[in-house]
């Protein structure tokens, strides 16, 4: 935030509010997009070093296209694979007719057309929003969330997911997954092939060999890079989300006790997944899984502790 600009009962007037918040979510959209173009260059430079490598510049080629027909089929099956792998089933609009209304009333002030809400059976309170644009949203909480919050707490859930949509950053991280993974799994094939042979019998010795020690570093560290840019992605966009998420309801403190009652819940989510995990409101893994020191470098989601911390620290 910006300078402390203060009204005569020590709040920030709303304009001003306004301003540094609309100012911080256009740094964060551009930030992200950075990233994202960082993966795509990782991709890159993953596919070079593979064709240098073997001596076969198409898969250089190869690697790109498959990265693009990737993005593409997640983009149209986004909201498919992240109901399926969450077991989400579609909300009856009778037995959770005052959930419908929540999130209708939430998306009509948000100026978004009301997504598809689904039902996940679990204990353990969380949720998520997935798809390609608010045409094609879809929001799902599970049913521990509906049993451990009250109103101003689920609305203040339901508008984070909410933001996520209207911020479209849900496509972006479903493409930083989807490139993470195809990452992966070109350098496992790479060091597969590498160790029965193959790649690099002509090259001269010397700067070559050095080139081919670079080659073989630079995939090796490749998937490490793409999980921090993934991290990236998804802490910044948590932040974004909670703050858009506060604005939409003009009350952070539902949206920051939330936040309490669900990362302090210790058992993971019955269908938890990495895969999917940066997708969900709060770690899915659980109180005693988050606070382990190599989940938290690892870690999807920045800490409880500061995100409720921002938004106890926001004058709506």
């Amino acid at each position: 935030m910006q300078a402390r600009e203060f009204d005569s009962i020590g709040y920030w007037p709303r304009a001003v509010y306004m301003t540094t918040l609309y100012t911080e979510q256009s740094r964060n959209v551009f930030r992200t997009w950075m990233l994202m173009s960082a993966f795509f260059l990782l991709v890159m430079l993953v596919g070079w070093a593979i064709s240098w490598y073997m001596q076969t510049p198409g898969i250089l080629w190869i690697a790109v296209a498959f990265a693009i027909i990737m993005n593409i089929t997640a983009y149209w099956y986004s909201d498919k694979i992240a109901l399926s792998s969450s077991g989400a089933k579609e909300a009856d609009s009778v037995k959770f007719l005052e959930l419908h209304r929540i999130l209708e009333n939430l998306a009509i002030t948000a100026g978004l057309p009301k997504p598809r809400l689904y039902i996940i059976e679990d204990s353990a309170p969380n949720a998520f929003a997935a798809g390609r644009d608010p045409k094609h949203a879809v929001v799902a909480v599970t049913t521990g969330l509906l049993a451990q919050l009250d109103r101003s707490e689920l609305e203040g859930v339901l508008a984070h997911e909410l933001s996520h949509v209207g911020n479209r950053d849900i496509l972006v991280m479903t493409v930083a997954v989807v490139l993470a993974g195809l990452i992966t799994v070109v350098v496992d094939m790479f060091l597969r092939v590498s160790l029965f042979g193959g790649g690099g019998g002509n090259r001269d010795r010397g700067g070559n060999a050095i080139l081919a020690i670079v080659a073989i570093v630079a995939v090796i560290l490749a998937p490490i890079a793409a999980q921090l840019i993934q991290m990236a992605i998804s802490r910044k966009r948590e932040f974004l989300a909670d703050a858009s998420g506060a604005l939409l309801t003009r009350y952070p403190d539902g949206l920051a006790s939330a936040l309490q009652k669900i990362s302090s819940y210790k058992a993971p989510m019955r269908k938890a997944s990495h895969a999917t995990a940066h997708l969900f409101i709060s770690n899915p893994f659980g109180a005693h899984e988050a606070g382990k020191f190599i989940a938290k470098i690892f870690a999807t989601h920045p800490p409880v502790e500061e995100r409720v911390a921002a938004l106890r620290g926001m004058n709506v």
